[in-house]
């Protein structure tokens, strides 16, 4: 029946493209520092086909990108939801194979022919002497050398139907299955589009964020070595102090420089993953706000994606297609009956042909196939305890996703209340220091442990209300309803 639901499911699921850290690390680290370009998204690994897209035309001028039309670009131009559907036709040949094996079978096959026969080739070149001993007959010159010129013509159409053939009629029915499980393993790739789309325009927002502080802590740093290289010149500070603030002026500096090449290698990322075409300028519209959701107990949250998702539905018709597959098997210890029929002209010649036709039923009774029915029969067991299995595992998984995504929620909603917190304390520490560095009171160490303060509380801000909207995707994902969920959950800006 073509590629098995797991077998698509692991091509689906194989390599989610796509840069960034590792969401299951997200979720979890308490302080998570900047994106890796070239690491994959959350639960995949290896090389998948969402992390392509056929390129669409260049766009001139430079493009706004809100996370919707990501999304709506990704849907239309990504490679592994291509791909997938290009699956659904195969699988809707291969029921209409399978199909054919019951349909009537209707060929015309019309022909003219004229020979001429050698009799000696035949192995009648004695046959005059001999019949003439046997009647007494004295042969009188024999037999001639060849016989004919002599013509034929038939020209009918013929016609086979399949009356009963329970092997051919379950495969049908298997196919069928297979195919409407192709179809919502389609719309499950709908889903992870969206999910990758999510993570990778997640991801470069982040970044942008990440070059926006490094440059603000960029010019307090700099304020700082300005301050203090003053205050070394007027004797008031040691030279020590200058060069350290001088040192953490240029960390800040590389720290920006990374900042901006991460930045630069996501937005690569996403191009390749939306279809954008190669060079194609574009600005990300959407920032990283926090936009609550509504509460929901994991009780309905789980029901709602036992009802949803696309894969489990995927994995419930595969498990029918199986026990189709093995009632076919069975079907090979049954006999079937056929019809076959055929109608039109024969003759000697098109001039003198005249109507034929022939009516034959035919009942096939399996005796001894040599074992190959029960062979059948037992691949078809295993292949039926497998996809039960698939299924039992994958109503287990989608409860785990669905219970992680909500403490992944509730735990980053947590910690953005938090972050936002610390960033106020830690500037407040900032002016504080800075101000009894002016007076003389402490070095410029405190002021440079104040500056990294800040810089922490702004990278956990920035991580946790990126954990924090990745967690709501991760939730619709989990839910089944991604496309719908985008839109409920990211109203934009």
């Amino acid at each position: 029946m073509g590629l098995s639901y797991e077998r698509r499911r692991v091509f689906l699921l194989a390599g989610v493209l796509i840069c960034g850290a590792a969401a299951s690390l997200a979720q979890t680290e308490t302080t998570p520092g900047s994106s890796t370009p070239g690491q994959a998204i959350p639960g995949t690994s290896g090389v998948s086909p969402f992390a392509g897209s056929v390129p669409a035309k260049l766009v001139p001028g430079i493009m706004p990108l809100s996370l919707r039309d990501a999304i709506d670009r990704g849907l239309k131009q990504n490679l592994g939801l291509l791909l997938s559907n290009a699956d659904i036709r195969s699988a809707r040949g291969q029921r209409w194979e399978q199909l054919s094996a019951l349909l009537p079978h209707v060929t015309a096959a019309p022909y003219v022919a004229e020979s001429k026969v050698n009799i000696d080739e035949l192995g009648f070149a004695g046959l005059a002497s001999g019949l003439g001993k046997i009647f007494g007959i004295p042969p009188k010159g024999g037999l001639p050398p060849s016989v004919g010129p002599f013509s034929y013509f038939d020209a009918r159409a013929n016609a086979t139907q399949s009356l009963f053939d329970w092997k051919s009629i379950n495969a049908a029915r298997a196919a069928n299955q297979s195919l409407k499980s192709a179809g919502y393993t389609f719309k499950d790739a709908r889903d992870l589009v969206v999910l990758a789309v999510g993570y990778v325009y997640l991801q470069a927002i982040a970044d942008e964020a990440r070059i926006e502080t490094a440059e603000a802590q960029v010019k307090t740093a700099q304020a700082v070595y300005d301050q203090a290289t003053d205050q070394v010149n007027a004797g008031t500070s040691p030279d020590i102090d200058g060069l350290r603030a001088k040192v953490e002026f240029q960390t800040r500096q590389q720290q920006l420089i990374q900042a901006k090449n991460n930045f630069a290698i996501q937005k690569l990322t996403v191009a390749r993953v939306i279809g954008l075409a190669p060079g194609q300028e574009f600005e990300f519209t959407d920032k990283s706000p926090y936009q609550p959701i509504e509460d929901i107990t994991v009780d309905e949250a789980v029901k709602r994606a036992y009802a949803s998702r696309s894969d489990y539905q995927a994995a419930v018709n595969e498990v029918r297609a199986a026990e189709f597959t093995r009632k076919a098997a069975m079907g090979g210890y049954l006999p079937s009956l056929s019809l076959d029929a055929d109608y039109g002209l024969g003759g000697s010649h098109p001039s003198t042909a005249t109507p034929v036709a022939d009516v034959r039923g035919t009942l096939t009774i399996p005796i001894f196939q040599g074992g190959s029915v029960h062979g059948d029969v037992l691949q078809a067991d295993a292949r039926l305890e497998q996809s039960r299995e698939r299924l039992d595992n994958l109503r287990g998984q989608i409860d785990s996703d669905v219970r992680a995504a909500l403490l992944n929620l509730q735990s980053s909603a947590e910690q953005v209340n938090v972050a936002r917190s610390n960033i106020d304390l830690a500037e407040q520490t900032l002016v504080q220091s800075r101000d009894r560095f002016s007076a003389g009171v402490t070095d410029t160490v405190e002021v440079v442990q104040s500056q990294e303060l800040v810089a922490s509380a702004h990278e956990q801000y920035i991580s946790s209300l990126y954990n924090y909207n990745y967690a709501k995707i991760s939730l619709v994902r989990a839910l089944g309803i991604a496309e719908e969920g985008v839109k409920e959950y990211f109203r934009g800006k």
